[in-house]
This record gives structure tokens, sequence and C-alpha cells, in this order.
């Protein structure tokens, strides 16, 4: 069924004086799928009324909630070659566009600029809705009801309105703009007055994030509390039957016989593998709201399904085991035959009540996995994954000596041989650039003096092979000579103490030669530098690899996954429409887990509850949501959440609902909620204080510092041998998953992301922007009294310039005290405006979504274009790292982070002090004296303050 989409174009208000007059000729375009339409203008009208139906047509349904509609408002000028003049614009998704049947109702919307530079103002109101083709006769029908009562609208005066009720106008609209206080809405002229909505059709654009109440053991009394909540308090507790059912013996039937055993339990039924010796070991959960029987009855039959024996058991004197007690010991009930008498089979059942804290719960069968294949049972269970320890392989190749040439060339006579050295380790392939030959070096004495790094993981079981090459021709090479190296055996550097070199003996290659070739190299595995395999924003670990360079713990974090609501259909089942098998993956150093699959369910309750070890409370925490292909291809992510632990008080818990926000090449949509319960606690007060004064990376990375650009190529290579590792698990965690997770590809540049990083660069600058207002508002005297009291003020710290540092912290110390109040409550979560996700328009995504290299166009402007794209990145980083600093700056005081703002005040009193009782002068000379100092006297490691300050909050933690 085709569908149409009608946009009637109501009113205006308020709207920006452009025509030079003091008024303007507004007129409003509307663009669909490529559709423009617009209505006439209104001349010299800032309040136009024009009641015009717009009509677009609708290819293809299906991709609707993933379109917007663009409505921009323009002055028309006198002159068609003077063009027009904007007024502002409105983006609406068409998710929240009502369907063929329901009743659209007048929403106003405020007028939003299209760039910083914009002089904008006003409301437009809009109705929208959607008709079936069948529709189109009413819409003529209406035309001509409007054109009967146009005579009637002349008769009204132009400021005559109809004014929309409240409940109308405090409905949100779609979309994330602010909205302004219903006491500043003004009336919109409607030809009719129609009723509100319900609240529930209003939640498109809601990206907020909510807070949460859910049932947790951690609230209750102790009287109310059981043992589980010491290890199992931030889950809702969840009451399961399990049925263990182990083995049985002395069945009727010949030796070597496959049998298994069916446990059903009302309309569920659960089978076990089968086996020859009768030996099952499986555990099965029944969720106690599935338990509709008062019976269990568990059957033994053989491979050909024919009956052998039973077991009936009554639900009603059940056991109830609560960890830590140990698990219930199996017994053996003897087994019924057809006839109802028993024999000699027994079966060996243990059977209880217990929660999700029951050890057997991981692995038992749930009865949502009856519909999933066997061969994807594995993946739908709950994990906990370790990642592998990563270690840099520097491969520092000096030099060679006695060079033979190739069987292809006898001799490097008649042409310049170009020698080079390559080195593989695993699946990364590394060359040095020629050889050099100077006066002092022959043709067989190449020279190269290059450092090559790679990411190599524990236990080490990957080869180094290096070989000496020589390019023959345009892609040929010749390998001359080469050595292998175990990586096990390459000696462990933890400081910048140098390692020995040595001479290593170089096979020839196709057999022994009259020469015995060898090369001059530096080997070592760095143990002092942090292997990122994540940008270093969201890192959530930066511990060397090297264990004996450890600290002790701060703290604990916990993380309880309670679930999700709303999740939008991911995949097509016949006969059943859109499907969702949701699990989630958290990350947290080394350990990663995975929560076991919601089959078939958009409002899945997971109830997990999971614990890392915190070393450092300025890293991140990541939350991700996916959809299990079970089987039938790559997993397929839903959202994610990042969440930085040094923006949680201690040993509080937060419950709250976090929007699943999804970039997709037409715009930003909300997939779903994920529900958390999170605490972070601290261990030692001490260590956490301290931890904020130490280098943010190990000491490696500043005595012997990586190169940018050689950082972010080692990363990639560490996320491809991190999925390597975890896809050889059971069940192997995806590439995809661990991509999504690490933020893979995240450097490309992206219109959408600089938009975002300037923004962020406005909002820091506007608070500097504000003061020189202030004081060119002070020297103009345009408040005569305030000026007065400023300029008497600046005489007198002239005067007393030694009062002026003091009084300066303890402004700074007031300012923060008084902010405590207004400290942000709620951990951050992922922002769509200020991503500038909500207004990217569909060329800005095609552009972030389109591969790299670039699919548009030729090859010369694929060149351009990835070359753009490469030098926009990094233009990109730079302007978000600006940001960062001075978003850095704005935190000191913000209570972002409590204990950084706490130490900061605490700084800020004792400076107060320090600057009262000793002269400032004195201060200065001393900060000077120490500020100039000479290298020799001076650390490479930072200095705790410029420590303290790296490790502040910013707002790239809620970037999209």
């Amino acid at each position: 069924m085709t569908e149409k989409l009608v946009v009637e174009v109501v009113a205006a208000h308020n709207l920006m004086p452009k025509d030079g007059q003091g008024s303007s000729s507004p007129f409003v375009e509307v663009e669909f799928g490529h559709q423009k339409r617009r209505t006439r203008p209104k001349s010299k009208d800032l309040n136009p009324v024009w009641n015009e139906r717009l009509v677009f047509s609708v290819s293809d349904a299906d991709d609707l909630p993933y379109r917007s509609i663009d409505v921009a408002v323009y002055n028309e000028r006198i002159s068609a070659a003077s063009g027009r003049n904007f007024l502002g614009k409105v983006r609406i998704p068409v998710a929240s566009v009502p369907g063929p049947g329901e009743e659209g109702i007048p929403q106003l919307f405020p007028l939003e600029k299209r760039s910083i530079f914009s002089h904008i103002r006003g409301e437009i109101s809009l109705k929208l809705y959607r008709i079936a083709a069948s529709g189109d006769l009413q819409v003529a029908k209406a035309k001509n009801q409007q054109s009967r009562e146009k005579p009637q609208m002349k008769q009204q005066k132009p400021n005559a309105a109809i004014a929309i009720p409240p409940s109308v106008l405090t409905q949100k609209p779609p979309e994330l703009a602010p909205r302004p206080p219903p006491e500043m809405l003004k009336p919109v002229v409607l030809t009719a007055t129609p009723p509100a909505p319900p609240p529930e059709a209003y939640h498109f654009g809601d990206f907020s994030l909510k807070e949460t109440r859910p049932k947790l053991g951690v609230g209750a009394s102790c009287s109310e509390r059981d043992k589980t909540c010491s290890t199992y308090d931030l889950v809702e507790q969840m009451q399961y039957l399990y049925v263990h059912v182990v083995r049985a013996r002395e069945l009727p039937i010949p030796g070597g016989t496959e049998t298994h055993a069916e446990v059903k339990l009302g309309n569920f039924r659960g089978v076990t593998r089968p086996s020859p010796c009768h030996h099952w070991d499986q555990a099965f959960a029944f969720t106690k709201d599935s338990v509709q029987s008062s019976t269990l009855e568990i059957v033994v039959k053989d491979r050909a399904e024919n009956f052998i024996g039973r077991l009936s058991l009554d639900l009603g004197e059940v056991p109830r085991r609560v960890p830590p007690d140990s698990t219930l010991a199996p017994q053996w009930y003897r087994l019924e035959d057809r006839n109802g008498e028993r024999g000699k089979s027994e079966a060996m059942v243990s059977i209880w009540f217990g929660t999700q804290a029951d050890e057997a719960f991981s692995d038992a069968w749930h009865p949502r996995a009856a519909g999933v294949p066997s061969d994807s049972v594995a993946s739908i269970k709950s994990k906990v994954y370790v990642a592998p320890k990563l270690w840099y392989l520097r491969v520092s190749i000096l030099e060679a000596q006695d060079v033979v040439a190739g069987e292809k060339n006898a001799t490097f006579v008649g042409r310049f041989p170009e020698l080079f050295a390559k080195v593989q380790v695993g699946n990364q392939l590394l060359r040095t650039r020629s050889a050099q030959l100077g006066p002092s070096r022959t043709l067989s004495n190449p020279l190269w003096n290059e450092d090559l790094l790679f990411v190599v993981a524990e236990p080490f079981d990957d080869l180094l092979i290096i070989s000496i090459e020589d390019r023959v021709g345009p892609g040929r090479e010749e390998p001359l000579a080469r050595v292998v190296i175990p990586v096990s055996t390459v000696e462990r550097r933890l400081d910048a103490k140098q390692v020995v070199s040595r001479w290593l003996a170089l096979d020839r290659h196709g057999g022994a030669g009259r020469f015995v070739s060898r090369v001059h190299l530096h080997l070592c595995l760095e143990g002092g530098y942090h292997v990122l395999d994540e940008t270093t924003m969201y890192s959530s670990d930066l511990r060397p690899p090297a264990k004996q360079l450890w600290l002790p713990h701060v703290g604990v974090l916990e993380l309880g996954v309670l679930g999700a609501t709303s999740l939008m259909p991911m995949k097509h089942r016949e006969g059943k429409g859109g499907s969702t098998d949701a699990y989630c993956v958290a990350k947290y150093g080394q350990k990663w887990i995975r929560t076991r699959t919601a089959v078939d369910s958009s409002n899945p309750k997971w109830n997990e509850q999971y614990t890392w070890e915190v070393f450092d409370p300025c890293t991140v925490l990541t939350v991700g949501v996916f959809d299990n292909s079970l089987g039938g291809g790559g997993d397929t992510p839903i959202g994610k959440v990042r969440i930085r632990l040094s923006t949680l008080q201690t040993d509080h818990v937060y419950t709250h609902a976090y929007p699943l926000l999804v970039l997709h090449p037409n715009g930003v949509k909300k997939t779903g909620e994920l529900h958390l319960a999170l605490r972070f606690s601290c261990s030692n007060a001490g260590n956490m204080i301290h931890s904020y004064l130490r280098p943010l990376l190990p000491k490696m990375h500043y005595d012997e510092p990586l190169l940018v650009r050689q950082v972010e190529n080692l990363r990639h290579r560490a996320t491809d041998v991190v999925s390597a590792r975890l896809g050889r698990a059971e069940p192997p965690l995806g590439r995809e998953v661990v991509e999504y997770m690490l933020d893979h590809g995240s450097r490309l540049w992206s219109m959408r992301k600089s938009k975002a990083n300037f923004f962020r660069l406005v909002a820091v600058l506007s608070g500097p922007v504000a003061a020189a207002r202030w004081v060119n508002s002070i020297r103009s005297w345009h408040r005569p009294v305030q000026s007065f009291v400023v300029a008497v003020a600046f005489l007198t710290f002239v005067a007393f310039p030694e009062s002026i540092p003091p009084l300066g912290f303890l402004v700074a110390s007031a300012i923060g005290a008084w902010r405590y109040r207004s400290r942000p409550r709620d951990p951050p979560h992922m922002d769509a405006r200020l991503s500038h996700a909500e207004g990217a328009y569909f060329d800005e995504l095609d552009e972030e979504f389109d591969g790299f290299p670039t699919s548009r166009g030729g090859e010369a402007v694929r060149m351009r274009y990835d070359r753009l794209r490469s030098v926009a990145g990094r233009v990109q980083t730079v302007v978000g790292e600006v940001a960062t600093q001075g978003e850095r700056v704005r935190a000191l005081l913000s209570w972002r982070d409590p204990r950084a703002t706490f130490l900061f005040l605490v700084f800020c009193l004792a400076a107060a002090a320090v600057f009262y009782v000793v002269p400032g002068r004195v201060v200065v000379a001393i900060g000077w004296v120490y500020a100039m100092r000479p290298p020799r006297f001076r650390d490479r490691l930072p200095s705790p303050f410029v420590s303290f300050f790296r490790r502040l909050p910013t707002m790239a933690d809620t970037l999209l």
C-alpha cells in the first residue's frame, strides 16, 4: 500500500526582519526525499498565516523511520536576482509523524540557526500526518473546503487568532531542540482546535538519561536481605527452578545404546545431550513465572524416541538454595515404566529453587533456547573473557654483513641494488627503507639503523622472521637471506635502559653459501609501555603489561546489567515479524563480559552482576548492546554507553536508563534504553588521591615517547590481535563486536565530528568572550555604580598587589563551594546534540559512512578526497584536543569529578594561606627561577599539577 506524506504549514510567529525596512516577506520551503514544495510568500508580515497543505510521495514506507523532513523559512526579496534571506529551519524525523488513520495535530517548533553567524528567532506551526494513496481524494476535498473558508477568513482581522490549548503547546516536539517556556509560546492561527494526544505518542526524540528505581538487594534492610546481597545486590532477584539431571543406571536396554532425558514442566520441554553411558550431567533453569504445573516429569528415551522410564516429582516439596550454601547433592530416584510400576532402573537428579546467583545459572538450559539451533546454543550463554596481555616488540635493524647476491643476479654489477629488510610477526609485516650506501659501505654491507614496532600477545607463540631482500624491479623482490627467532626468547625491557645488541647468522636463501651472512639487531619486548587498543580518551586501562610495574588497586567497580526496553527489531523471522536477540558486552581493562542472550525479546531482562578491580579512577567503562545473529552472520550493534569512573561518587549506587543511540546514514535514531546499576567503591583513599598526581601513562611514554601517527597505527594492530584472540574463544566474540567496542576507525574524517568539536571549542571560549564583554561594559560606564566599584577595587589592588593571589584563590574556592549544590548528579551519557548528530545533513552522513578509500567518483577524485579526509581528520583531532584542554579547566570547579574538585579546593585554600603569609613578589620570583631552571635540573616526567590537569574529565565522554 503506497502512502503520501502531508505537511500543513499553518503559521509562523515573531520572525526576524530581513528586508531592511523592519519586516519580511516570508515563505516556507519543505524538502522530503529529493522533493521540494513551497508556500506562497506573505508580503510584509512577521506573523504570517499560510494554512497550506504540501503533499509528498512516499517511495518506500519501510524506510520512513530513518528519513527526515527539512522545513526552511525564507524572506523573498523584491528583485528575483537578489535571491532570498534565510529566516530559520526545522528538521523533523518522519518516525514522529502519525501514520495512516491517525490524526495529526498542530505542533509548534522553534526555528533553528543554519550556522553560528545566523540571526534567527521565532517559531513555526506545522501539522504533519501520512495518508494512504486513496486519501488523495480526501486531500482534494479538504482543499475545496479550504477555498470555501477563505472568504470568511478575509473578513477577519489579520491579527485574529485561535489559541492552541496549553496541553497542545506543552507537548514535546520530536526533535531535541530546546523548547521555550510555556509563557513565551504565542498563539498560533488555526482553523480548528484538535484534541491533545496522549503523552505516550511523544517518545521519538527523547534522548535524555532517566533515573530508575529498581528493586535491588542493596536497598533492602538487613532483615530482608539474604546471603546473596553481599555479591549480587545491584540486580533484581530472579527466581528459577533448577533441575540437574546427572545420569541413570540399570536401564532395560542393551549396553552402548545412546539415551537422553526429557525434562517436562507444563508446556516447556528440555532435552539433554545423548550419551551411550547414560551420563548427561546437564542442568535446566525454568523461570518462576513459567512454573504453571505442580509436577515435574523426567522421561528417559533412546535415540529412536522409544520410552524407557519416567520420573514424576512434586514441586510442593522442592527446597530453596541460597548461595553460598553448598550445592544440593543429587539423589537416586526409581523410574516408572508405562504401567506406573517401579523397577530397578534409577535416575540421579537434584532439584531446587534458586536465583541467578546460583553457580548452575550460566551453564543451564533455559526455555527460550528451545528454538535456537544446536550449533548456536553456546553463543547465548553468559561468559567472561580475558583479553590477551599486549606487549610492544621493538626490532631495531642496524646493519648487515657479507650479503650475497641471489641466484637471479650473480653479482650486483650493472645496476644499483635496493636492499631492504622485511620483518614479519604473525600477520604484521613491515619493511625498512632502502639501505644507506656511503663511502665506507660496500654493496654487501648495507646500513639501515631503523626501528620497527610490532604488537604481540602473551604467551608469545609467534615467530619473528627477518629477511634481507633486493628489489630487482617494479613489484619484484628477491629474498637473499633470512633468520627466524621465537618471540618467547626475546629479552624483556622494563625501563629506558638499552638492551645489548647482537649479531645473528642469516640462512642464505636456496642453500648454504661460501660466506656466512649476518645481521646486527636490537631486540626487546617493551614491558614499560601501555599498549593502546582503544583511544586514549576512552581508555579503560593505562597499566604497562609488566606486572612488576603495577601499583595497588584503588577501588572496585560493580556493574549490574538489569535489562533493556523498547529495543528496535533487528532481524525478520518468518511468521513473527521483527525480532531481537539481544545481549550485552561490557569492557573494562582486560576483562570482557558477555551476558546471556535474551531470545526474541524487545524488553530483555538480564539481571547479571560483574566486578572489576580499578587501578585508575580516570578511566572509562564501555557497555554495548548487540543483536545475536545465532549463526546467521555477524552480530549487529544496537548501541553503546560510556561512563567515566571519575565522575561517579564513591560508594553510591547509580540506577539509570541510558539511551542507545546509533548513527544511521539518514540520521541519528534511538534504538532503545539500557538499564544499568553502578557502584564505584574506594578501597584506599590515599592511593585514590595519589593516582590524580601520577602521570597518565607509564614512565616509558615520557622517557622514549612514540609518535602520534605511530601510536595510531599500533592501536589498529592491537585491535586486530585482540579480535583474533577473542574470536578463538568459545563462544567466540566476533570481530565486529570487538571493533565496535574499541571504536575502530574513529579517526577518519567526518564533517559531523568536526562541527561537534568546533562547537565544543565555541562553548569553551564563550566564558572568556563573556568576560571581555563585561570588561568592555565596565569601561563604557553603562552601569555607573558598578563601574565605580570596579575602578576603586582596581586601585586598591594596585596599592596592595600582595592581596590579589590569596583573594583570587579564595574567590575560586567560594565559587566551587557554591556550585557544589548544582553539581551533576548523573553519570555522563551519549549526547546527540553535542555530537551534532541531529542537525547533520544527508551528504555529511553519506561522507561519514563512506568507506576508505572512497567509492565516489574517479581515481583523481578518490585520491584528492582521501587526502582531504586524512588531513581533515588530524585537524579534527587537534580541534578536539584544544576543546578538551578548555573543558578540563572548566571541570576544576564543576564537580563532575568530585574528588578532583575537592583536591583543587583544598589547593586553593592552601595557596590562599601561602600567598597571604609569603609576600607576592617572593612567590613570583621563586616561580620564575623555578620555571627558568636549566634542563639538567628538570625531570622528564610531568609535574603533579600537569598530571592532575590531564586527569580531569571532559565532554568527550558524552560524544556519540
